[in-house]
């Protein structure tokens, strides 16, 4: 069965209620009134806020009786100062919910300027290595409503949101079930500006959130059925969107994908993941495109651990050869999607491996590799992921 994307639309309730398809932002004021919103704050980055997009979102809102407003400072690796300062306006403009529109960024921050409207105590008790989320208000909670223009991350059904914690230069992942947005718009015309490096470089963090998930040793079955439709997506699918921008079945399908999964990486994530928020924090890559960059290294690494579902993964895949097949067609894909090869590449040096070691060992996501990991064994493959030793 096919579809035309141009007129498809679709509501889910998986794990949220996500109102797809071309032209559905335009639910967006009503979506904020139901989930009781009448002055909303629109959470974005600054390459986005001056955008006609973003504008007719606002203008959209206010024409619908909404005091929203905008808020826009937001770095590519959002920080604590990010958080304070949105609350500060959340605050100032007695503001009752929160739409969050962009990419991860913005996401991750607005997510989390939302859930902190609610708090007495401080935003990195929250931190998700901890128990700290079951000691937060529940009542002062604002609803949350996303709008992905990229489809990478997934963050718009996510529970959490990754912050730099700038006196630790740590990534900490702020965690709390209330966190999942009440309704999330995937409109595939808003991503369809997305240049093709961004188009490759978030497509493929998607697949990475997929792989990690599926490799994961938790069980957790649904998840894994999620995994493997979501690589199958972004095997067809992102060369599509990244030749051709305004291919909206490509660029539905990939929102999709994202959204899959963020949705899969419930049973776990791993080392692409570990070795990449302390990358992100320190030197302030671009996450989707390091996650990119990072994969071959610890794909190779797990390897006898994961052989035999690999196996099974590039069967599912159409990839012959098994692990062999599948890690060839990962190294193509990456090419023929213009991904560097190595850290290098993107402005990386190994003169903080030990630091990226040392942090990459603690972060949540490296307990639930499929081979265990410490802190020496981090930063060798981040050595590797420098200099390209595959």
């Amino acid at each position: 069965m096919t579809h035309d994307f141009n007129t498809l639309r679709a509501t889910w309730s998986f794990p949220t209620v996500i109102r797809f398809g071309s032209g559905s932002i335009s639910l967006l004021p009503k979506a904020c009134t139901e989930q009781g919103m009448s002055r909303p704050l629109l959470v974005t980055d600054p390459g986005l806020a001056g955008t006609p997009m973003v504008a007719a979102m606002l203008e959209d809102c206010r024409k619908a009786g909404l005091g929203a407003e905008i808020f826009a400072q937001v770095k590519p690796n959002p920080t604590g100062s990010n958080v304070e300062a949105g609350l500060k306006a959340f605050r100032a403009g007695k503001h009752d919910g929160v739409v969050v529109i962009g990419g991860g960024s913005a996401m991750d921050a607005g997510k989390v300027i939302a859930f902190m409207a609610g708090q007495s105590l401080p935003l990195w008790h929250f931190d998700d290595n901890g128990p700290g989320w079951k000691d937060a208000a529940l009542d002062g909670i604002a609803p949350i409503i996303a709008v992905p223009t990229t489809a990478g991350t997934g963050s718009e059904v996510g529970r959490a949101g990754v912050i730099v914690n700038e006196e630790t230069h740590q990534k900490i992942i702020i965690f709390h079930p209330k966190m999942l947005p009440a309704v999330v718009i995937e409109d595939p015309q808003l991503t369809v500006g997305l240049p093709p490096h961004l188009t490759a470089a978030t497509g493929i963090d998607a697949f990475t959130h997929c792989l990690e998930a599926y490799c994961a040793p938790g069980f957790h079955p649904m998840a894994e059925g999620v995994a493997l439709e979501g690589m199958r997506l972004v095997k067809e699918y992102l060369p599509r969107a990244y030749r051709d921008g305004t291919d909206i079945e490509a660029r539905g399908q990939m929102l999709i994908a994202a959204s899959m999964g963020a949705t899969a990486f419930q049973k776990g994530l791993g080392g692409i993941h570990s070795i990449s928020h302390p990358v992100g924090a320190l030197y302030d890559t671009h996450h989707g495109l390091t996650n990119a960059v990072v994969m071959p290294y610890v794909l190779a690494f797990n390897r006898p651990a994961v052989e035999a579902k690999i196996g099974r993964l590039a069967a599912f895949l159409g990839i012959a050869g098994g692990f062999d097949g599948f890690m060839d067609w990962v190294l193509a894909f990456r090419r023929d999607l213009g991904i560097p090869h190595t850290l290098a590449e993107i402005g990386v040096d190994a003169a903080r491996a030990g630091e990226i070691g040392k942090y990459a060992a603690i972060d949540p996501t490296a307990g639930s590799n499929p081979v265990p990991l410490d802190a020496a064994i981090l930063q060798k493959l981040f050595e590797d992921a420098v200099a390209g030793r595959l």
